[in-house]
């Protein structure tokens, strides 16, 4: 069923066209998406081995944005919503919805025929309490993205949920997919800690596939859900997701066909994976935790010398990103400039001021700041946290602070350890994320830089930023519905963050995932989604 829409008006019109479709949308992609051909019919059975680098930590993916953790665990839960692959949303677990003429009031209809792993029917209690009791508080873009905004969530039957706003809110529909909204079960989480909930390990879901075994540090199995909603899916009898932490080992289990499907490769071995008869590439700008992602050094700003601002100018003058994107990444990507990706060309600023890469002007800055080099050169030491994905992208930021006498301590860790010295423990000096985020800056840039969101949760303010004007910006932009104005808006915002530099922005992401030629059906532009997913033999 498609989903219906009252009349708006015009302005809001407007922005819906954009942000989120104001009218009918086209009915939900065809089974087996653009890697299936048009005429070949999705064979049922089998198993699909997913190659991923980071082990997921735990199951629930509404406490955290993290992409490893929504890699694996998505294919468990649904949104409200689903993206095709325009981005645009379709029918999920709500299969039609009316947006309010002036804005403010969302009603979406759902399934009926919905069932928890356990049996339990999924109502509408299940959204109030997701929202309320864990996305509220735990997901670090829903929370600041929402809770300022919503006025409240009703329930007036098991079937029907209404979000009512302050104030226009356009975005919404652009938030209620998996990735940004997994429904979780209330029967489940009520009355508990949610972080600590056990079943955040033995996830209970309404998703496409039923939890069946975790191994830390090894594998994630799952099996078919026989009860889902969307009848005849899915097609595969069982996915596993072997963590695999060495890309160049991922590379070769999937050359040997011991994994199908592979998250991230070598990049020097780009080129020649692409001639070969047995694998597929595809390019994805997007992650399992977004539409698009930038890896982003975190400046600890409560610690010195970091907090002042010809410091942090200095680092952007110092650190060399075409290296990083020519010799990290491999030319894939691009060079970032601010806090909104270049491919968000709506709400992209290309006026903000540029730190082009200067030894001379970054030690300039460094003597500004009273930052005298010593005896041996070094002018001060610091010590940088980073998960096994950065370990090359540490190395050449190390490189490129010696030059300017500072000493940069590299601490590796593994990914759930360093999420957790960063975000929650605060204790790092230099940081780095990949901030991830859906197709409005609303959806995973506010996140990063209002002073509300600073706090122990996962890919939030991690930097500790506060500037009143800038949450003036975003909350404005938020409930705007003039795209242009909110342009303009985004505009501003961007103009001061690229002069604060509470981060340095080093790459805006764009890889490449690797599968086997038989292989089917995955839902790349939606965080790898396996739902349709099917094999050929």
């Amino acid at each position: 069923m498609l989903h219906q829409t009252l009349p708006l008006p015009a302005c809001l019109m407007l922005l819906l066209v954009a942000c989120a479709p104001a009218a009918p949308a086209p009915a939900p992609a065809a089974p087996g998406g653009p890697s299936k051909p048009a005429a070949e019919t999705p064979k049922r059975g089998g198993t699909l081995v997913l190659g991923a680098t980071t082990d997921p930590g735990q199951l629930n993916p509404g406490i955290t944005t993290a992409g490893g953790t929504h890699l694996v665990a998505d294919n468990l839960y649904n949104g409200l919503l689903q993206f095709d692959e325009r981005l645009e949303p379709q029918p999920d677990l709500a299969e039609s919805w009316q947006v309010a003429p002036d804005g403010r009031t969302y009603t979406f209809n759902l399934r009926s025929n919905v069932l928890w792993h356990d049996g339990t029917p999924f109502t509408s209690a299940d959204v109030k309490f997701t929202f309320e009791e864990v996305l509220l508080k735990f997901h670090a873009r829903t929370k600041a993205g929402l809770e300022h905004v919503l006025a409240g969530i009703d329930t007036p039957d098991p079937q029907t949920v209404v979000f009512r706003f302050k104030e226009p809110y356009a975005p919404l529909l652009r938030r209620l997919d998996v990735v940004e909204a997994p429904m979780l079960p209330k029967h489940v989480y009520e009355g508990t800690d949610v972080q600590q909930n056990p079943a955040n390990l033995a996830p209970i879901g309404t998703g496409p596939y039923q939890f069946a075994e975790y191994v830390k540090g090894d594998r994630v199995r799952m099996v078919r859900n026989e009860r889902y909603f969307k009848a005849g899916l899915p097609y595969l009898d069982e996915v596993v997701f072997r963590v695999i932490p060495q890309e160049s080992s991922l590379e070769l289990a999937l050359e040997q066909g011991e994994v199908d499907y592979a998250w991230s490769l070598p990049g020097p071995d780009i080129a020649r994976l692409q001639q070969s008869p047995d694998i597929r590439l595809v390019q994805a700008p997007s992650g399992p935790g977004g539409a698009y992602c930038e890896d982003t050094l975190i400046f600890n700003l409560a610690h010195a010398p970091l907090d002042k601002l010809e410091v942090r100018r200095a680092f952007a003058h110092a650190v060399n990103r075409q290296q990083l994107l020519d010799q990290v990444r491999f030319g894939q990507g691009r060079v970032a400039s601010g806090p909104i990706a270049s491919t968000m060309a709506w709400a992209y600023n290309p006026e903000v001021p540029k730190y082009e890469y200067s030894v001379q002007k970054a030690n300039q800055l460094l003597d500004q700041a009273g930052l005298a080099r010593g005896a041996g050169g070094t002018r001060y030491g610091l010590t940088f946290v980073f998960p096994p994905a950065y370990q090359r992208t540490a190395e050449v930021v190390r490189q490129n602070m010696a030059e300017v006498g500072v000493d940069v301590q590299l601490k590796g860790l593994e990914v759930n350890a360093a999420n957790e010295q960063i975000f929650v423990k605060k204790d790092f000096d230099l940081g780095i994320g990949s901030y991830c985020g859906g197709p409005d800056p609303e959806v995973g840039v506010t996140r990063a830089y209002v002073s509300t969101n600073i706090g122990p949760i996962l890919y939030s303010n991690g930097a500790g930023y506060r500037n009143p004007r800038v949450d003036e910006l975003f909350a404005e932009a938020a409930t705007t519905v003039d795209q242009g104005q909110r342009t303009k808006l985004y505009a501003e915002v961007q103009d001061i963050l690229v002069k604060d530099l509470p981060y340095l922005w080093l790459l805006e992401n764009e890889t490449y995932r690797a599968y086997r030629a038989e292989v089917h059906g995955l839902r790349y532009w939606a965080g790898d989604l396996v739902e349709t997913a099917y094999r050929d033999r």
